[in-house]
């Protein structure tokens, strides 16, 4: 889990260093326990948002909710320190110039099955409500990873509440081989869970009034 431990570490110190009152700006988002039944990291964030406050033009049409919801992510604050990390080591005019790495191309594409980002996610199953990301390494390794995971970007509307509810769910996992401890270590699984929050509240600024 050697990439995904530096990724996220990296990013979570630049980006909750430069957060005033983070605690407070991410009240809103919970962690929704899940039972785990092998040895593998998961988590899943959950927020709702009242309806009227949600843009209406999202609601109009099935899937415009969590692709916004998805350019919210890669778009937003919570993304940009891990966005430039990725950059400086990863981009170039060859083998990944058909990623997505800029803000206006994550607030532009519809993330269909087979889109990349920033060489370390790419969209492996789409569906209205749902976007499905591979990431562990970069997606030009298409083979049985050491370190690997799904990130699931979900955007759905509970019209009996009256909210839209946004979730992140995270599996990580090892791939090859066998192990019965899990793959990332306790501060690791911390950190995550808090870069996950930043996450999510940016992803939800770009769905709201």
């Amino acid at each position: 889990m050697g990439l995904i431990r530096t990724t996220f570490t990296t990013a979570l110190l630049g980006a909750t260093g430069a957060v005033s009152g983070w605690a407070v700006w991410t009240r809103n988002s919970k962690f929704i326990p899940i039972s785990p039944t092998d040895p593998i990291f998961s988590n899943l964030c959950q927020r709702k948002v009242p309806l009227s406050k949600i843009k209406p033009q999202l609601l109009e049409k099935d899937g415009k909710l969590v692709e916004a919801f998805a350019a919210g992510v890669w778009s937003g604050y919570g993304f940009a320190y891990q966005r430039s990390y990725l950059s400086k080591k990863y981009q170039n005019t060859t083998t990944t110039a058909h990623q997505l790495w800029t803000a206006p191309q994550f607030q532009s594409s519809t993330y269909e099955v087979g889109t990349q980002v920033t060489d370390h996610f790419e969209v492996v199953s789409k569906s209205p409500t749902s976007i499905v990301f591979r990431c562990g390494d970069s997606p030009l390794n298409t083979e049985v990873r050491d370190s690997d995971g799904l990130f699931e970007m979900k955007a759905s509307v509970d019209k009996a509440e009256g909210v839209a509810v946004f979730e992140l769910k995270s599996v990580f996992f090892k791939g090859t081989g066998k192990s019965t401890e899990k793959p990332m270590p306790d501060y690791v699984e911390f950190a995550h869970r808090l870069y996950t929050k930043l996450w999510m509240e940016t992803a939800v600024g770009n769905c709201i009034l």
